[in-house]
């Protein structure tokens, strides 16, 4: 999956903002900054790989807006909300934990909770995570029993336990039959329906994760606006605020 320069502003924020603040803000650890740090050297060597055969500029301005459908995905919320949030999320990645583990909860009690807001779920597994892949399938396994988005919120809380011991964990605890998880997920079945999210994710120009589409609620889907990055509850909230009116 290609990385853009867009991509590597936005995921250079993330180091001059936070790890500064890892002594002082109880919300980071040492840990932590280091997988950013390991995240962004990865970012970098992408980049650098692509330096030599850059990609062609598509009529001179980048992607904002994009309108897709929710075919093939997991929804939460009531299909009558006014607004819909689409999210392409890898499971391994720091960033896409730091949303859900700081942004997520509030965006679902103000906004999904109450009606206003549709959230979806879409996967994009980043190649230089190992596990991603894996992690997406052991996703849609457990939506098979019905505890996809339980699943869902044990490894995106969890970037660095997504081994097949620490995924067969998750299934026990949320007493799936752990046989048939197993098999679902070493089988690789949902790859091809993986693949075809990454493809639409290349297609709007989602080229970081996490990425977002938000936007006004249509019959299949969502017409909105990209946004990528694990931005703050308030860039959110003033987004689906202006969405409202």
């Amino acid at each position: 999956m290609k990385m853009s320069l867009r991509y590597a502003k936005w995921a250079a924020l993330p180091l001059m903002v936070l790890l500064p603040l890892g002594a002082a803000e109880p919300g980071i650890t040492r840990k932590q900054a280091d997988e950013i740090l390991t995240e962004l050297r990865q970012i970098r060597e992408l980049l650098e790989k692509q330096a030599a055969n850059p990609p062609q500029p598509q009529g001179g301005e980048q992607i904002t807006k994009a309108k897709i459908g929710l075919d093939g995905s997991y929804t939460i919320g009531s299909k009558d909300a006014p607004l819909t949030m689409v999210e392409f999320t890898d499971f391994q990645c720091p960033f896409c934990q730091r949303f859900h583990v700081s942004t997520f909860s509030d965006i679902k009690k103000n906004y999904i909770d109450t009606g206003k807001l549709r959230f979806v779920s879409r996967d994009m597994p980043l190649d230089f995570h190992p596990n991603a892949m894996q992690a997406a399938n052991a996703g849609r396994c457990a939506g098979e029993q019905g505890q996809f988005w339980p699943m869902r919120d044990r490894m995106n809380s969890n970037p660095e336990k997504l081994d097949m011991n620490s995924l067969l964990g998750y299934a026990q605890d949320l007493k799936l039959n752990v046989a048939a998880f197993r098999g679902c997920v070493e089988s690789g079945k949902y790859k091809t329906a993986i693949q075809t999210d990454m493809a639409l994710a290349a297609k709007i120009g989602a080229n970081g994760t996490p990425s977002f589409v938000i936007g006004k609620s249509t019959p299949d889907g969502v017409d909105g606006e990209l946004v990528i990055g694990a931005m703050p509850y308030q860039v959110f909230d003033q987004k689906l605020k202006e969405l409202a009116r």
